[in-house]
């Protein structure tokens, strides 16, 4: 069943089954054949007959041959040069180029030994149980969530490049024991960035961005209410998440004794901080103080002290500015950044999934898709479909390679179905939606920013991956849902 013409047939198979059946009420044919294309992309991410880079620039290519997935313009025949403008657009995307500096980030810390030196004081404090270092990696990503609105420079550039060099010190390795350590703690990760992201407003950007549509609709929330709606789920998932993989997805090695030991013989051996690590951490500084405060606070001070009108600093050019400087101050080399593979295939392959997923929404199928969705819920009384668009909210999200691009291709058109309800609480059911923005990012390897890192890390298989993202997503959902709804009622 896993052999390679089986994972290699399996996704034109798939495309093309969906694409001979009839095309719903309410699609064009061009809609529906790209939707199918789509599932065979998906498809092959999954089974992974070819690397994932290149399913997704077999996607891209197909869609332009194909003539569907750019945007249409009323009255405006498509030329090749729309449909590749298109198919490359993903590139221009911040987010895909802020996930290609945080593997940057990682090498930075690996040529200067500043991520050995701290993974080793990880070790040496908490190395003795598999579990306590799991809490240690969700606990650093809450201290830092409330301050940075990027869960990408949050977790994959802060916390992932400490965290890879951690299951090096126990000899697992991508090719080489993966469960041993790796697996576990790069799904801890992921799945407690995806907790922080909902627990606060300010711990993904989306969240503001859901916050401007639903005051839009009438409906507004502050930080605090946000938080004290989402805490009493929140916090529990957070604390169980390292839990929860122990139980589904242990690694295989439980306890170390003696590993603490090592990792201070390590530490005494490396001596004190070299130049080249001093030099990287005060980089490091500088990104995390950009990435807190380049936005908002250093434009905002600019402006009350100085007069002067600042746009502020994106979270992207923050990184590309720290990596040009890692480049200047020799922490690393030209040749270090055109030589990481990982970090390229990882941005070949996100910069064209990005791109396929917005062309659902150009070709009509996420409108469609929402319609359709109300329209399942006819009938049931207030609170199941209050319940039932959350449900179709998350699932949903499956079609997205960015919680931007949902919140901003969806968000209103459930607020809308929502205040069209007799009976139906349209403000608690937007405070619903976008609070389930941040944990419906583990579902795939693509559903948050930070998940193409981890994924690209090669320490869990696709299939793995994604099932472990349909675990944890039923998990979270439940929980959230049995937790939260009563709970906001509460709250009024």
């Amino acid at each position: 069943m896993h052999s390679k013409p089986f994972r290699s047939l399996a996704p034109v198979l798939i495309g093309l089954a969906v694409y001979l059946c009839p095309t719903p009420t309410g699609l064009t044919p061009q809609a529906w054949l790209y939707f199918s294309l789509f599932l065979a992309v998906v498809a092959g991410l999954i089974l992974e007959p070819v690397p994932a880079a290149l399913v997704g620039v077999i996607g891209v290519t197909a869609a332009c041959l194909l003539g569907v997935g750019a945007p249409v313009i009323k009255g405006k025949v498509l030329g090749n040069g729309d449909l590749i403008k298109w198919g490359l657009s993903g590139f221009s995307e911040g987010t895909v180029w802020l996930i290609f500096t945080a593997f940057m980030f990682a090498l930075g810390y690996e040529k200067s030994g500043l991520g050995k030196r701290i993974a080793l004081l990880l070790v040496k404090k908490l190395g003795k149980r598999s579990l306590g270092l799991g809490y240690a990696v969700v606990l650093a990503d809450a201290v830092l969530a409330p301050f940075m609105p990027s869960n990408t420079a949050r977790s994959g550039g802060t916390i992932y490049p400490i965290v890879r060099n951690i299951p090096v010190m126990y000899g697992s390795l991508p090719d080489k024991e993966p469960r041993k350590l790796g697996a576990y703690l790069f799904w801890v990760a992921l799945a407690g960035t995806c907790v922080t992201s909902s627990l606060f407003m300010t711990g993904l950007a989306t969240n503001v961005l859901a916050m401007s549509i639903m005051k839009q609709s009438g409906f507004d929330v502050g930080w605090l209410q946000w938080l004290w709606a989402f805490a009493p789920a929140g916090i529990p998932l957070l604390l169980a998440v390292p839990l929860l993989t122990y139980l589904i997805y242990p690694p295989t090695m439980k306890n170390s004794e003696e590993t603490p030991k090592w990792a201070a013989s390590e530490l005494a051996a490396m001596g004190p901080l070299s130049r080249q690590e001093i030099t990287m951490a005060l980089l490091a500084v500088l990104a995390l103080a950009l990435w807190i405060f380049g936005d908002k606070a250093l434009p905002d001070m600019l402006r009350q002290n100085f007069g002067v009108d600042y746009a502020g600093i994106n979270a992207t050019t923050a990184a590309l500015l720290v990596l040009v400087l890692m480049t200047l101050f020799g922490v690393v080399t030209w040749n270090d950044i055109i030589g990481n593979k990982q970090a390229w295939n990882v941005l070949a392959w996100f910069g064209t999934l990005v791109a396929l997923a917005g062309g659902l929404n150009n070709v009509g199928f996420l409108t469609w898709f929402a319609d359709a969705s109300a329209k399942l819920l006819t009938g049931y009384g207030p609170g199941t479909i209050s319940v039932g668009l959350v449900v179709l909210f998350f699932l949903a999200h499956y079609f997205f390679a960015s919680s931007t691009a949902h919140a901003a291709a969806l968000l209103a058109l459930f607020l809308t179905t929502a205040k069209a309800v007799p009976g139906l609480d349209p403000g608690q059911t937007a405070l619903l939606l976008c609070l389930s923005l941040g944990i419906m990012g583990v579902i795939s390897p693509y559903g948050t920013g930070p998940s193409p890192i981890w994924y690209g890390a090669g320490y869990i298989k696709p299939g793995t991956f994604w099932l472990l993202g349909a675990i944890f997503g039923f998990i979270f959902l439940v929980f959230f849902l049995a937790v939260t709804v009563p709970w906001i009622r509460i709250m009024g």
